[in-house]
């Protein structure tokens, strides 16, 4: 039986990897959500060879009234696996004595608002299926355990989702959803630069690995893109 996934932030980085990686496997159906599907041209370009397994959907995770047509769109749908990978570093260089706050309340809008916007949008298609999975990207800059100088929005609003989300986990204890947060690993992308350690496909084809296996025991939980436990 084909299974759904929604993929957010779908057209670069992780999460176009993460298409590939489930359109790798023909028990999938892939929804991959960007702000632009118009200018998403690799993923326009596997449309055609997915053999209708990949569809796009026009979403931005800031937009409440983008939010709810995503919700109205999916409303009958049966979305096994959430995967909330858009997210934003935009103070790279932030220093104390220079920080630039409205720049810190846009992170947590996209990083910290953003998932939980969609993940409650979607609530219901997700409750449809037998073992509902909803993964949020994080980063290891995000653990409270790491010491740690500059990039105080971004760190802070991965911290911030991390303790949201493991809320939600809290939240749905009582329910079949599992909700589990990710360090996609230090990654070749715009984001992670040129020097990281892992490429994109290999952070990708862990984290397919890894979230295939999750069990209700790893709700909460804070894992590695390979599956290991990564300190808060």
């Amino acid at each position: 039986m084909t299974k759904t996934v929604v993929i957010t932030g779908a057209n670069r980085g992780i999460g176009l990897e993460l298409v590939k990686r489930y359109l790798a496997d023909e028990n999938w159906h892939v929804i991959a959500a960007c702000r632009a599907p118009d200018k998403a041209v690799e993923l326009k370009q596997m449309i055609g060879s997915s053999s209708k397994r990949l569809s796009m959907v026009a979403l931005d995770v800031v937009d409440s009234a983008s939010v709810l047509r995503l919700q109205q769109e999916l409303d009958g749908a049966t979305i096994d696996v959430l995967i909330n990978n858009a997210g934003i570093f935009n103070d790279r260089d932030s220093q104390f004595g220079a920080l630039d706050y409205d720049k810190w309340m846009e992170s947590f809008n996209v990083n910290v608002l953003g998932p939980m916007r969609v993940a409650e949008a979607l609530e219901k298609p997700l409750m449809r299926a037998k073992a509902p999975k909803i993964v949020t990207i994080s980063s290891q800059m995000g653990a409270l355990n790491r010491n740690a100088t500059g990039s105080f929005a971004y760190r802070s609003s991965k911290a911030a989702v991390n303790k949201a989300m493991q809320t939600l986990a809290n939240q749905l204890e009582d329910t079949k959803a599992i909700v589990t947060l990710f360090h996609p690993g230090w990654v070749q992308t715009d984001m992670g630069g040129s020097n990281a350690e892992i490429t994109p496909s290999e952070s990708a084809d862990g984290l397919f690995k890894t979230i295939a296996g999750l069990t209700k025991a790893d709700s909460g939980k804070f894992l590695k893109w390979n599956g290991d436990v990564h300190p808060w």
